[in-house]
C-alpha cells in the first residue's frame, strides 16, 4: 500500500486575504462608479473648504464687470450685479446640501420610526399609519413640499423641513416591507421564545438587519432632496437673496439666460451632477449590500 503525503497547507495572512478582498472590490467599480466618487469628493472640498476652489467674495458686487462673460478671471462670468458666478456656486454648496441633509434626516428618522412600529406591532397602528403613508404618496412630492412650506412660511429651513416630510412615506413603506419580512425569520422567534423583550428584539435583531435597503435609499433620496429644495428656492419658496443658494442663482439668472446663458448652465450643471451623482452611488451601495 502506498501512501501519499498530504500537500502542506498554507497559511495566507489575514493581511493579504484583506487586500486581495480589497482588490477585487476595486475592480469591480466602474468608470460611472469612479466618475460619481470623484464629483462627491469636489462636493466635500467645496462644502469644507469653498476658499480652496473660489477666492473671490460671492457677495461682493463689482460695477465695472456686471454680466461679464466666463474668462480666466471669472470661470463662469458675473451676475447682474457683477458678483462671480463661481464663486457664488460654490459657496452655495453649503446652503443646498444643508437643505438636502435636513430633508433627508427629517424623512429618514420619521419614516423608519414608522415603519418600525407599523410593521412590528401590526392592528391599529400599522392600519393608521398605512393609511396616512397612502396618503402622502397619493400628492406628488413637490407639490405637497409647496403646499407644507405655504403653510410655514417661506425661508430655507422649512423648505428643507417640507421636503423631509414630503419624503417620510417612501421611507416609511421601505421600512415596513423589510420589517415585515425579517420578524418572521427564525432567529427572531428564537429570541422572544428566550426571554428578548420588544426593545431588545427591536434594537438587536430586527433593525440591523432591515437597515441596510433603507441605506441605499437614503442616497438616492438626498440627490432628489437636492432637486426640491433647489426647485422651491426657484420659486420663491427657499433661501432668501442674497443667498447663493443653487435654486435661487438659476431664478436670479433667468431673466438673462439669452445674453448671459451661463447664469443658468452653471448652477443647473451643478444640480444635475449632484444628483446623478448621488443617485449612482445610492445604486452602487444598493448592489454592494445584496452582494
Amino acid at each position: 500500500m502506498t501512501f501519499v503525503n498530504p500537500a502542506p497547507t498554507v497559511d495566507v495572512p489575514v493581511g493579504s486575504q484583506r487586500l486581495r478582498r480589497l482588490g477585487a472590490v476595486l475592480r469591480s467599480i466602474s468608470v460611472a462608479d469612479w466618475l460619481a466618487f470623484a464629483v462627491l469628493a469636489f462636493l466635500a472640498v467645496a462644502l469644507v473648504a469653498p476658499g480652496l476652489l473660489a477666492s473671490q467674495d460671492p457677495l461682493e458686487p463689482n460695477a465695472s464687470a456686471i454680466l461679464a462673460p466666463p474668462s480666466s478671471e471669472h470661470l463662469l462670468g458675473t451676475d447682474y450685479l457683477g458678483r462671480d458666478e463661481w464663486s457664488r456656486i460654490i459657496h452655495g454648496t453649503l446652503r443646498t446640501f444643508l437643505g438636502s441633509t435636513i430633508a433627508v434626516v427629517v424623512g429618514l428618522g420619521v419614516g423608519t420610526a414608522l415603519g418600525l412600529l407599523a410593521a412590528y406591532f401590526t392592528g391599529i397602528a400599522d392600519t393608521v399609519i398605512s393609511r396616512l403613508v397612502d396618503v402622502l404618496l397619493s400628492i406628488p412630492g413637490l407639490l405637497l413640499a409647496m403646499v407644507i412650506v405655504v403653510s410655514f412660511g417661506f425661508g430655507a429651513f422649512n423648505a428643507a423641513f417640507a421636503v423631509g416630510v414630503a419624503s417620510v412615506a417612501v421611507f416609511t413603506r421601505l421600512m415596513r416591507s423589510e420589517v415585515l419580512t425579517v420578524k418572521g425569520l427564525p432567529f427572531v422567534e428564537a429570541s422572544h421564545h428566550l426571554g428578548g423583550g420588544t426593545r431588545y428584539v427591536l434594537r438587536r435583531h430586527i433593525f440591523p438587519n432591515s437597515y441596510g435597503a433603507v441605506l441605499s435609499l437614503t442616497a438616492l433620496q438626498f440627490g432628489l432632496a437636492i432637486l426640491w429644495v433647489s426647485a422651491l428656492s426657484f420659486l420663491g419658496y427657499g433661501a432668501p437673496p442674497p443667498d447663493p443658494e443653487w435654486g435661487l442663482l438659476i431664478s436670479e439668472g433667468r431673466d438673462y439666460v439669452v445674453s448671459s446663458p451661463w447664469l443658468v448652465f452653471g448652477p443647473g450643471l451643478f444640480i444635475t451632477g449632484s444628483v446623478l451623482a448621488f443617485s449612482r452611488v445610492g445604486q452602487f451601495v444598493k448592489e454592494r449590500l445584496s452582494s
